[in-house]
């Protein structure tokens, strides 16, 4: 028997035949031809190696071989039915699934609202989330693990050349702010970074605070980081606490309750742009499309401190820290 497979249209033709008790019959009920029909059952046969009709007086019936084709063409037809129903439903978001990995503080912020307005416009739709750090994020969405990576890169960094290979679409940009005790006056104004430049520093680990080294370092200054922690509540405590100063983007601050502490623009200034990483093939995929909106939507609505709109353009993608 040849190794290439039967498709459904052969099916439905021996199968008519089976009902009808005719090939012409068949043909008709399936808007075929005669000849085509004829040539079609041939194509069986060549595939099977074994006749599947044979004359019966003035009609056809069919074989062993043919009746086993009829009797499991109504199981395939079945079969195919809902397979189309089900892509239906996917491709119009009846159905389906959306995979998302964003670092913390936009999961804590950005993520929730966009994964909720996406359930009320898209019911059937389901949306899975993983936290993961930029880089991660970056390499579960190369890996096929998930559909979007939310990340973030230093708004002073270029383009990072990443070419077809990714669609960047920017979402917001987050400015970074010193965090001073509550007992530390400076006014609602900047703060000059290098007045803090003898404090104490409560920064990320060595690989997260590429930023923060970078910011104080055009103020002429090296920070001393006396305590490292990702965590940004227990940076707070630990500031809170009169322990040292932080510099932490404002969707952290957004997420997290900050009594007791004050948040300042800093000078020189710092700022980190929010991006929504898609491989470009996929935002042609309902789902993926859908998300997008929906994280789209969500940054225009989120009006937290030292949180703004990004700029509509295309920016690069490095991801220095302050992490998270």
């Amino acid at each position: 028997m040849s190794p290439r497979p039967l498709d459904a249209a052969a099916l439905r033709l021996v199968r008519a035949v089976h009902d009808t008790g005719s090939v012409t019959a068949a043909a008709r009920e399936l808007g075929l031809t005669q000849p085509a029909a004829s040539q079609q059952l041939r194509a069986v046969e060549r595939v099977l190696g074994t006749p599947v009709v044979v004359r019966a007086g003035r009609g056809v019936r069919l074989t062993e071989a043919g009746l086993v084709l009829a009797r499991n063409a109504v199981a395939v037809q079945s079969a195919l039915d809902a397979t189309l129903e089900e892509v239906a439903a996917v491709a119009s978001l009846r159905a389906g699934r959306v995979r998302v990995a964003a670092f913390p503080s936009a999961a804590a912020t950005l993520l929730p609202a966009a994964l909720a307005a996406l359930r009320v416009r898209h019911p059937g739709l389901v949306p899975t989330f993983a936290e993961a750090e930029p880089p991660e994020a970056l390499a579960e969405l190369d890996a096929g693990r998930v559909d979007i990576a939310v990340v973030f890169r230093d708004a002073a960094t270029g383009p990072d050349g990443d070419g077809p290979r990714r669609l960047r679409v920017p979402l917001l940009e987050d400015d970074v702010v010193v965090v001073l005790p509550g007992s530390d006056r400076q006014g609602d104004g900047a703060v000059d970074l290098g007045a803090l430049a003898d404090r104490p520093w409560i920064a990320g680990c060595p690989q997260c605070r590429t930023q923060l080294v970078g910011t104080c370092a055009r103020a002429g200054f090296a920070p001393r980081v006396d305590f490292a922690t990702d965590d940004y509540v227990a940076a707070l405590g630990l500031v809170r606490a009169g322990l040292g100063v932080a510099a932490l983007p404002g969707l952290a601050l957004a997420a997290v309750p900050h009594p007791e502490v004050t948040a300042h623009p800093t000078r020189p200034g710092a700022t980190r742009v929010i991006e929504a990483v898609a491989h470009p093939g996929t935002t042609r995929v309902p789902a993926v499309a859908a998300a997008l909106d929906a994280l789209r939507g969500a940054a225009g609505r989120l009006s937290a401190a030292h949180v703004r709109p990004a700029p509509r353009r295309r920016p690069g993608a490095g991801t220095g820290a302050p992490r998270g």
